[in-house]
């Protein structure tokens, strides 16, 4: 839960299906309200319309990729956290990767994942346990 009890909305930006229903899965599981975009222009709509406690975000997209995107979210709201969930971990060198809150490789392991966006979200305010 977070502030004021309220459960956490974390929006997922995949264009893989599958990924989608595993995020879904794995971090209802953990409490999250799970929001889903296949792509970053479906992103952008829902950080204007109802901005989320926090973004995680894959590089590799069809239109504006995940960096692209994510320029563009902080353009929006510099405030929501961004991790980058991405198979790509050369990505992580590049500069631009290094203005999200995290970087996380891919596995079929969601723990690191899970760990660093309970982190962030308790260092920015917005988690309580």
């Amino acid at each position: 839960m977070g502030r004021l009890g309220k459960k956490q909305k974390i929006l997922v930006v995949d264009d893989e299906n599958f990924e989608l229903v595993r995020y879904k899965k794995v971090l209802g599981d953990e409490g999250y309200t799970v929001v889903q975009a296949r792509d970053g222009y479906e992103a952008l709509e829902i950080v204007k319309s109802a901005p989320p406690d926090a973004i995680v975000l894959d590089i590799k997209m069809p239109g504006i990729d995940g960096i692209e995107t994510m320029g563009k979210i902080f353009e929006e709201n510099e405030e929501i956290p961004v991790i980058i969930h991405t198979a790509f971990s050369v990505w992580r060198e590049n500069f631009r990767s290094r203005l999200a809150d995290a970087f996380v490789v891919k596995t079929r392991d969601m723990g690191e994942l899970k760990t660093k966006l309970r982190e962030i979200l308790k260092s920015k305010g917005n988690f309580s346990s």
